[in-house]
């Protein structure tokens, strides 16, 4: 159970996750580019998850994934990330909002700017939730360095699960 640490609270006061990924290398490099500030938790928050991340130029997201059970919602708060998903990409600005319902369209966003890009995102915390890539190059090799870093592969080439980080 997560216990609250603040009844209010600017949200860059929130510090940073210490963690940048729990993705296996090769992919956590990629992940050097953004830091999260995990809002939720910072109030207990049991339900659902919000995160105000933030993305260097050159930084993106995450690997592009759709969840089986997640639903998942993001705000731009600032800068113009690329939401590149596989239906296609669209440059997003400040005030826009995209939504992803479980097993729906696969997603991430990158930072193609110059510009820091900041947005909310907010994702429930359903028990079972897998992640999906529509990449096999990138299933691929997720499944070949999982076990050592904990990551459970469902089918090869198609779905990979990974922890939730929740502090």
């Amino acid at each position: 159970m997560l216990k609250r640490k603040y009844l209010a609270i600017r949200a860059e006061e929130i510090p940073a996750r210490q963690k940048v990924s729990s993705y296996p290398e090769p992919f956590r490099s990629r992940m050097h580019g953004r830091s999260k500030r995990q809002l939720g938790n910072a109030f207990g928050l049991q339900n659902f998850g919000v995160n105000m991340t933030e993305l260097l130029p050159g930084g993106e997201s995450s690997l592009m994934h759709r969840h089986t059970k997640q639903d998942e919602f993001v705000y731009i708060l600032s800068g113009n990330p690329t939401l590149r998903t596989d239906e296609g990409e669209v440059v997003l600005a400040p005030g826009m909002c995209a939504g992803f319902s479980a097993g729906g369209v696969a997603h991430h966003l990158l930072n193609n700017t110059d510009d820091l890009v900041v947005y909310l995102e907010i994702g429930d915390r359903m028990a079972g939730d897998e992640g999906l890539s529509p990449r096999p190059s990138e299933a691929d090799m997720v499944q070949e360095s999982c076990q050592t870093y904990g990551v459970r592969v469902i089918n090869a080439g198609e779905k990979f699960s990974r922890f939730r980080e929740k502090s």
